[in-house]
């Protein structure tokens, strides 16, 4: 059997989807498990287990649904048995159509049910990772009872118990450590934990905000800056490498969730309950919660501006998670 799997478009919820990936591997042990991938992403995708063959999708190479439906198409030839598709958009639907796989399934969605031979429903009020399962549970009738968030990193180095990763970053501004906020939070982890280095992360786009956060504290000599610096298989083997880290709600705290890093997540908007790293060994959510509207979705704060959410996020309380994970108090 050979089966294809759309995976989703954003970073955490790539990772998230290897739940279902080692969902689909337990169910169909003998079959061929490939999966298509945005390209920006594509580096991710040997990190995770049990996937055969990659086939990166660029939207400037193949744009519009005409351009998915030639990406599509291209795969016809690979005469896939089953088509799974996680994005839930009408793209990917046509894209999954194209590939005129024996069965397509996914979630009903944007009007493209009828592109699908199996259109399910989409749970309410579960974690992401259990939304995945349940479309391989609705389709098969049985049950995933072991789910594991896994990546493999390459891990060449010892583990750095003198080193902290820092991510501060975030796509929306609704879930970013606020610049102010940011450095005082760097001046008290440098104050609290004397014999740690903090390595600060950040993709190419974010070297500035994180230039800025180093250059505004107090014990710039304490921080390393990794922004830029690393492609995603070099960060998964450099927080598998590092005691723990201290991470806003993004893609970076699923990585280092998946690859077994002790993880501190601190949540502004978003909803922990749908979005959090999944496995709970060694995770710890931190939110303010106090504010009434308190947790909302939205990418941007319309009320405040700045989100007041991650301003008053209480320090301390920060501090004694990071203590667990360390030797110092």
């Amino acid at each position: 059997m050979k089966i294809l799997i759309r995976l989703p478009n954003w970073l955490g919820d790539v990772v998230m989807s290897t739940a279902f990936i080692n969902a689909v591997g337990q169910l169909y042990p003998d079959a061929q498990i490939d999966v298509i991938i945005k390209k920006e992403l594509s580096n991710i995708a040997p990190l995770i287990p049990g996937i055969t063959q990659i086939h990166p999708f660029s939207k400037q190479d193949f744009s519009g649904l005409s351009g998915v439906y030639r990406f599509g198409k291209k795969l016809k030839a690979e005469k896939y048995d089953l088509f799974f598709n996680l994005p839930q958009s009408l793209s990917s639907l046509v894209m999954g159509w194209a590939t005129r796989a024996k069965k397509r399934v996914g979630f009903g969605k944007e009007g493209g049910f009828f592109l699908l031979t199996n259109s399910l429903k989409k749970p309410v009020n579960l974690h992401r990772v259990d939304e995945y399962v349940s479309l391989l549970e609705q389709f098969t009738g049985k049950t995933i009872a072991h789910k594991q968030v896994k990546l493999n990193a390459s891990v060449t180095e010892p583990k750095q118990n003198n080193r902290v990763l820092v991510n501060f970053n975030s796509e929306a501004s609704s879930r970013r450590m606020p610049l102010d906020k940011g450095q005082a939070l760097l001046n008290k982890l440098t104050a609290a934990f004397p014999d740690i280095t903090f390595g600060l992360i950040g993709s190419p786009k974010e070297v500035d905000f994180v230039s800025q956060l180093i250059t505004g504290s107090e014990n710039p000599e304490r921080l390393e800056n990794y922004a830029g610096q690393t492609d995603l298989p070099g960060l998964c083997s450099l927080m598998a490498q590092s005691v723990a880290m201290l991470t806003t709600d993004s893609g970076p705290a699923h990585l280092a969730n998946s690859v077994g890093t002790p993880v501190i997540v601190l949540f502004g908007a978003g909803n922990e309950y749908n979005t959090a790293p999944y496995n709970k060994q060694n995770l710890i959510v931190l939110r303010y919660g106090k504010l009434t509207c308190e947790p909302c979705v939205r990418n941007t704060c319309k009320l405040y501006g700045v989100p007041r959410c991650m301003e008053l996020l209480d320090e301390l309380q920060i501090i004694n998670a990071l203590s667990q994970y360390t030797n110092h108090a």
